[in-house]
């Protein structure tokens, strides 16, 4: 786990965007089911990163 605060924030806020602009792009077929569930993925763990910060 990353011990600097900064450059966990940081971390974390990119993940949360990558995570949304995943779900928001997704298309609705099945690899779009895929990126979606990744999408949240990627989302849950930039907030868990989060509020370790």
């Amino acid at each position: 786990m990353l011990k600097n605060r900064g450059v966990r924030r940081v971390v974390a806020i990119s993940l949360v965007i990558l995570g949304g602009l995943l779900m928001a792009l997704a298309p609705e077929i099945w690899e779009g089911l895929l990126a979606l569930a990744v999408g949240i993925g990627i989302e849950l763990a930039g907030i868990a990163m989060e509020r370790k910060a």
